[in-house]
C-alpha cells in the first residue's frame, strides 16, 4: 500500500476514536480513557483488565507497550513496565493481545501508548499495518517529536489509524499549530509539566485549553494526575475526555488476590460518577 503524504486531508478517514468522543459528547458526558500497561500484572490478567474496564464504562482503552526507559512516566507506571518486561512481554505480544481482545468482543477503540524505539525496531510500516490488522485504532508515542513524525504519520494514514500527539501547558503556539495540523482522533493534553502520577489537585486548565481550542476542533483529552470523580468533573468543564493511569494501577495493586478485575471495573464506575455534564 502506498503511504499517504503527511499533508493529506483526513476528512475521508473513518476514526473510531473520533466516534467514541462524539458519542460521549452527544450523551453530555466526559469520555473516560483508562491506561494500563499490557502484560501487567501478567499478560493474561491485563487482557482481562481491559475487558473489565470496558464493562465499567471506559469509552477508549489505552494499552501501554512495555519499554525499558519510559521517560514520560512516573514511578507507578515505570514499575508496571518493568514487571511486564520481566514477564517477557514485548510489542509483538501486545499486538497479539489486541487481536484476542477483539475476538473476545471488545468493541471500544484501543490506543497503544509506547515509545518509538520498539516501533522503529519492528519496522514502521509493518507496525502500522499489523496493529491495524489486530484492531488497534491509534498510537501515542510520547518521545516522537512532531517534526520527526512524518514516516509514522504517513504509515498511520495509509492504514487509516490515528496518531495522537501530546501537548503541555508550556507548548508554544507554533507547537500547538503543528500538532493541530497533524493530529487525528484526539489530542492528548498533559495537565501539568513533569511525569505521570496521581495528584490531589489539578491546576486551572482553562487558559491552556483555550489556546489549544483556538487551533483545532479535535477532541481534547486531559491526562496526568487524574484520580477521582472530582478531577473528571473539572476536566469535563474544559475538555472532552479524561485519561487515568497511575490511580487506576494503584487501585489494582491494592486489590485482594483474585479481585483485580472487579476492582478495576468498580474504579471505572466510580470515575463515571464525575463524567456526567449538566
Amino acid at each position: 500500500m502506498t503511504a499517504t503524504p503527511a499533508t493529506a486531508d483526513l476528512s475521508a478517514i473513518p476514526s473510531r476514536l473520533a466516534g467514541a468522543f462524539a458519542r460521549a459528547s452527544a450523551e453530555h458526558r466526559t469520555a473516560l480513557v483508562p491506561f494500563v500497561t499490557g502484560g501487567y500484572p501478567t499478560l493474561a490478567e491485563s487482557e482481562d483488565l481491559f475487558l473489565a474496564l470496558a464493562r465499567g464504562g471506559a469509552d477508549v482503552v489505552e494499552i501501554g507497550v512495555p519499554f525499558s526507559d519510559p521517560l514520560a512516566d512516573g514511578a507507578t507506571i515505570q514499575r508496571t513496565s518493568e514487571r511486564a518486561i520481566a514477564n517477557g512481554v514485548g510489542l509483538k505480544d501486545i499486538l497479539a493481545m489486541v487481536s484476542r481482545l477483539r475476538e473476545r468482543g471488545l468493541t471500544i477503540p484501543i490506543v497503544l501508548m509506547g515509545y518509538f524505539n520498539p516501533i522503529l525496531h519492528y519496522g514502521i510500516e509493518r507496525f502500522a499495518a499489523d496493529a491495524a490488522r489486530a484492531g488497534a485504532d491509534g498510537f501515542i508515542v510520547p518521545d516522537l517529536p512532531t517534526e520527526e513524525s512524518d514516516e509514522l504519520l504517513a504509515a498511520c494514514r495509509a492504514n487509516q489509524r490515528d496518531l495522537i500527539f501530546l501537548l503541555a501547558p508550556t507548548s508554544t503556539d507554533a507547537r500547538i499549530a503543528s500538532v493541530a495540523e497533524r493530529a487525528s482522533g484526539f489530542i492528548y493534553c498533559v495537565s501539568l509539566t513533569g511525569v505521570t502520577g496521581g495528584r490531589k489537585e489539578l491546576p486551572d486548565l482553562r487558559p491552556y485549553l483555550g489556546r489549544v481550542r483556538e487551533r483545532t476542533d479535535l477532541p481534547l483529552a486531559i491526562g496526568f494526575g487524574i484520580s477521582s470523580p472530582e478531577h473528571v468533573r473539572q476536566v469535563g468543564a474544559v475538555a472532552d475526555g479524561a485519561i487515568v493511569g497511575s490511580a487506576l494501577i494503584d487501585a489494582i495493586d491494592h486489590a485482594p488476590a483474585g479481585e483485580a478485575t472487579a476492582v478495576a471495573e468498580a474504579f471505572m464506575r466510580r470515575l463515571a460518577e464525575g463524567a456526567g455534564r449538566a
